[in-house]
């Protein structure tokens, strides 16, 4: 476990020292620094719901993001689930705070991987993470990594407390509606458990599979495999950070394979640190709850995002996208 987590601290400290650099990002590298011909940061509003953060005693290797008054959930108005790993593989639940929070709002029951007071690994700047006046521990380099199957221990405990007598959660869940999404490393952990047939959709941020053979970090930190691709069951949306995004070249060759799925591909200019610490999530916010939206609720408003040849996303300069099976 030790060798694990090492990789991930020699994989940020190298983030971080690319992005101090003044060399030029035109090349994809893991810099968290976004790239100089970025688009202007964008302000998206919250949803309408008030979001807890909070841990459950039965869960408590995971931190839980919903509306703080679930009364009006249930039946057709039940709380979607949404499943989520960390970049990094990190094991700390508030590293993507800002924008799941923002997914939250919306109406949906956000469950990250990593105890909600698991130190931040030492990339993660406290003031983008933490909410204000808070102080954030520093993970030390020996942090475990988190596993591929936390993503199904998630769902696994949605669809438990759905059912359970006396569950807050009791009939407010929609285990039919589930989505599994992740950043980076997360995102490979993403493709590592599309089998479950539980999934209706994925999402993949600043992520893509690795060449059967490689030799990279996240490849050992994950199971993912890119045969996987040809057996995906459920819509996916790829969201990337545009040529300058280390992932960008894997997330490309996996675009390519997917065949028996509807998949959408976004490249925003932003580089692999994405649009997350931005105000409401930025555009990632935005794009994120509009798939989710679609996906989950049947959303046509949200559809317009995707579909279609003036699709909101198809006709906005700042957006490069692909799609298949989606018209």
């Amino acid at each position: 476990m030790k060798k694990r987590a090492g990789f991930i601290a020699l994989m940020f400290v190298a983030s971080v020292a690319s992005a101090a650099q003044d060399a030029p990002q035109s090349r994809p590298t893991a810099s968290l620094a976004p790239p100089p011909d970025a688009p202007p940061i964008r302000t998206t509003p919250a949803g309408p719901y008030e979001v807890v953060i909070e841990s459950d005693p039965a869960l408590p290797t995971h931190t839980i993001y919903r509306p703080k008054d679930l009364s009006s959930f249930q039946g057709k108005s039940a709380l979607p689930v949404v499943s989520w790993g960390n970049g990094a593989c990190a094991n700390a639940g508030l590293l993507f705070q800002v924008f799941l929070t923002q997914v939250a709002s919306h109406g949906y029951l956000v469950i990250s991987i990593g105890p909600k007071d698991a130190p931040l690994p030492a990339f993660a700047r406290p003031r983008d993470e933490q909410p204000p006046g808070a102080s954030a521990p520093r993970a030390p380099a020996n942090a475990p990594a988190s596993r591929d199957q936390q993503l199904v221990d998630a769902i696994d405990w949605a669809v438990r407390e759905n059912e359970r007598e006396g569950s807050a959660y009791r009939q407010r869940l929609n285990p039919q509606r589930i989505a599994v999404m992740g950043q980076s490393c997360g995102g490979l952990q993403t493709i590592a458990v599309s089998g479950d047939p539980r999934i209706t959709t994925l999402v993949l941020w600043n992520s893509g599979t690795f060449p059967a053979g490689a030799d990279s970090i996240g490849a050992r930190l994950s199971n993912a495999r890119k045969e996987q691709l040809a057996q995906l069951k459920a819509p996916i949306a790829y969201f990337i950070g545009g040529p300058s995004d280390i992932a960008y070249p894997n997330a490309e060759d996996d675009f390519k394979r997917i065949a028996t799925v509807a998949a959408f591909k976004g490249n925003l200019n932003v580089g692999h640190g994405g649009t997350f610490r931005h105000p409401g999530a930025g555009w990632f916010g935005e794009v994120g709850v509009a798939w989710l939206d679609w996906q989950l609720k049947g959303d046509q408003t949200a559809a317009r995002y995707f579909v279609g040849t003036d699709c909101t996303l198809c006709t906005n300069p700042i957006w490069a996208i692909e799609k298949k099976g989606i018209q």
